[in-house]
């Protein structure tokens, strides 16, 4: 009985929000009409006024459409929330008091509502503070953080509340956590819907990380599904709601690749941010050393030969992936920092004007704090001053002769020197000038350096660049020329950083200064082991390093949300840690098959994916170790079925059936998975491949 009075009232109070929703659209749209209106009189005035004036007019109209833009872009912006929340106004509700006041009731939806000239909010937005107490796991005493510090508050009850496409479908109340019945509903969704609607699940040990002190960086090792990426994005709408005058424009996201990059992009509208730069690690080095792709083997290509078993490659990317490499370049940055100059003293037409000791005092005292070559480019600035200094005194000096001369002339002698008056201090000048190029031309023999890109090659022995190199090159910029990017960067977001060496995070850092992070990944994910600790977990040396020391918080997600129990249980065999607990979500058993004819193998492959397809499977992906695999089957599967293969990173993914290699699977995931292993494949590699799937996974194995 009480069930169903809940339910009524719920009923009543969403009819009541669906019409507040419904007049705030009109009166939004009504705003803008009335821009429109104003505009269209203000311009009709102002033309009238200085129709003779055509500069006033353009600047009018310059001004007028910056208004114009600004304008709509709130409204609209505010128009495209109130859209969407018609379709689910809110998934949440929560009941609390504070101190002795009376309890309170909020919603909580995905935007907020505040009907005009009013207080009390009809919807509260996720990303406020007061909704933390939400995502709360337990109810009684709790606390949330706003701008005035922290509240005490007393929860009452908690409520999730399923409403699709307007309509009331479900109302489960919760004493622990988010309700089995919501986070199984959202779970068994295909993967093209699975992360529109996350906000609604959220665990409160997902939420904690979210809501963490933006002054932080902030490190999350999570298991496959744990809600990594879910996690960052969700952090980054969060601190962009609640700190956007810090963070504004100023957030970047680094991702494995752009595949994977075009895939989250998807989900940051529907949390209400656009524009936010998100680029791969690979594209930023290169477009901040300023190369050309055509220099350098892409990541793609490279990790490709390196999991292939080039034993070369792999040597390369376990060396240049280690402790020992960044070792190097410090050692070798310091012997460039103690000998690369070997100091000459100035000298003007013979004579010494900055002697040596002068010059290292300059070096070794005045600009000591100043990267290598930056502090080398100062001092060959004040050197070359001091060259311009003693050409002037020259100058001065034949000037003063002349004139001396000149006064000693009677007028009639005068007459008969000046031209050669005027040709002597001609050929004097003409000495000084000489003597000048000569002066810059020993100063340059000793101060002008190599290219970082030179230097480096000298130091590694090192051709042909490749996407190792990147780190190295970005990391002398920083060391020796001090190189910073050009933009603001307030906060990164590094994702799959298992795969992110202490040298890239130490370029990070130089290049940008940036002092606030959300790093995720899994260390059971890394593509190639180096016999390292992954960097991400050892990141606090890196931060004490600065004269303002940064915390780092480390976080470790042993839940799996993604896939279902008998898919973790069998992907888990291939790792030797046990700490992965999956969500009780069941499905199928995972499908073995072993085959030996080519026949066989592409035939066992339709079967699976038409048994896929009749279960409803949308997104499904065949995933093999590297590109030659895939390259070897593809025209033999295409031949029998539409599917695409991935075998570049700049095919964007728009859902369907794919073929795909292991290192562009990485972060994505899939309906249905059919793992191929045609050779031998690192246990790791097959623990990523099958923790792509969400509901179904097949292994084959073909002999």
């Amino acid at each position: 009985m009480n069930q169903n009075l809940d339910f009524f009232m719920e009923q009543n109070k969403l009819e009541e929000v669906e019409k507040i929703l419904s007049d705030e659209i009109l009166n939004y749209i009504q705003k803008r009409k009335d821009i429109t209106n104003q505009i269209l009189q203000s311009r009709k005035k102002f033309v009238e006024e200085f129709k003779d004036d055509e500069d006033k007019v353009i600047d009018y109209f310059d001004h007028e459409n910056y208004v114009k833009e600004e304008a709509y872009k709130t409204i609209d912006k505010r128009l495209k929330e109130f859209t969407m929340l018609k379709e689910s106004p809110y998934f949440g509700k929560v009941t609390f008091m504070e101190e002795e006041n009376l309890p309170e009731e909020l919603y909580i939806g995905r935007y907020g509502l505040t009907v005009e000239k009013t207080y009390e909010p009809v919807i509260v937005d996720w990303r406020a503070p007061i909704s933390s107490l939400f995502y709360k796991g337990t109810l009684g005493k709790s606390s949330y953080t706003c701008p005035t510090g922290e509240v005490e508050t007393d929860i009452l009850s908690r409520r999730q509340i399923i409403i699709k496409k307007g309509e009331l479908k479900g109302i489960f109340d919760s004493e622990v956590d988010v309700k089995d019945e919501i986070l199984q509903m959202v779970l068994t969704e295909n993967s093209s819907d699975k992360l529109k609607d996350i906000v609604m699940s959220i665990q409160s040990e997902q939420d904690e990380i979210i809501r963490s002190d933006k002054n932080k960086v902030i490190v999350v090792n999570g298991v496959a599904g744990s809600g990594k990426t879910t996690i960052a994005l969700h952090r980054i709408s969060y601190l962009l709601y609640n700190y956007r005058k810090q963070f504004g424009d100023k957030v970047l996201i680094f991702g494995p690749n752009d595949i994977f990059m075009d895939y989250i992009a998807q989900v940051l509208p529907s949390l209400g941010e656009e524009g936010i730069k998100q680029m791969t690690f690979e594209n930023f080095a290169i477009r901040e050393i300023g190369l050309k792709n055509r220099y350098v083997k892409s990541f793609s290509k490279y990790i490709e030969e390196a999991m292939s078993g080039n034993e070369e490659a792999l040597k390369e990317y376990k060396y240049k992936s280690s402790k020992r490499f960044l070792d190097l370049l410090n050692k070798e940055i310091d012997k460039l920092n103690n000998n690369y100059f070997k100091i000459k003293p100035v000298t003007f037409n013979g004579e010494e004007i900055v002697g040596i000791k002068e010059i290292e005092d300059l070096f070794n005292i005045h600009y000591k704090y100043m990267p290598l070559f930056r502090r080398s480019e100062k001092i060959k600035r004040v050197l070359i001053s001091k060259i311009k200094d003693k050409r002037d005194a020259e100058v001065y000096k034949i000037n003063q002769e002349i004139k001396e001369k000149r006064a000693s002339l009677s007028p009639d002698e005068f007459e008969m020197e000046k031209n050669n008056l005027h040709y002597l201090k001609k050929i004097k000048i003409r000495e000084v000038i000489r003597n000048v190029i000569n002066s810059r031309k020993e100063l340059d023999s000793w101060i002008n350096h190599k290219s970082i890109i030179n230097i480096y090659k000298y130091i590694t022995d090192t051709n042909e660049l490749d996407y190792m190199d990147l780190s190295g090159i970005l990391y002398l910029m920083v060391k020796l020329e001090g190189k910073k990017i050009k933009e603001e960067i307030r906060h990164i977001v590094i994702d799959e950083a298992q795969d992110y060496s202490i040298l890239q995070f130490e370029v990070i850092k130089g290049l940008t200064g940036c002092k606030s992070y959300t790093i995720v990944g899994d260390s059971n994910q890394r593509l190639i082991n180096n016999n390292e600790e992954p960097a991400m977990l050892n990141l606090q040396p890196l931060f004490n390093e600065e004269k303002i020391q940064v915390e780092v918080q480390e976080y470790r997600l042993n839940k799996s949300y993604r896939s279902t129990q008998e898919i973790m249980e069998y992907a888990t065999k291939f790792l030797n840690d046990h700490r992965i607990v999956p969500l009780v979500r069941h499905g199928e058993a995972v499908i073995e098959e072993e085959v030996s004819l080519d026949e066989e193998f592409i035939e066992t492959i339709i079967s699976i994916i038409d048994d896929y397809e009749e279960e409803g499977l949308e997104n499904i992906a065949i995933i093999f170790n590297g590109n030659k695999d895939l390259a070897k089957f593809a025209h033999l599967i295409k031949e029998r079925i539409n599917i695409q293969s991935f075998d570049r990173e700049d095919i964007l993914y728009k859902g369907g059936k794919v073929l795909i290699p292991a290192y562009l699977a990485k972060g994505l995931e899939f309906d249905g998975v059919i793992v191929i292993e045609n050779h031998e494949i690192d246990p790791l590699v097959k623990y990523i491949m099958c923790t792509r799937a969400l509901h179904r996974l097949s292994f084959i194995k073909k002999k």
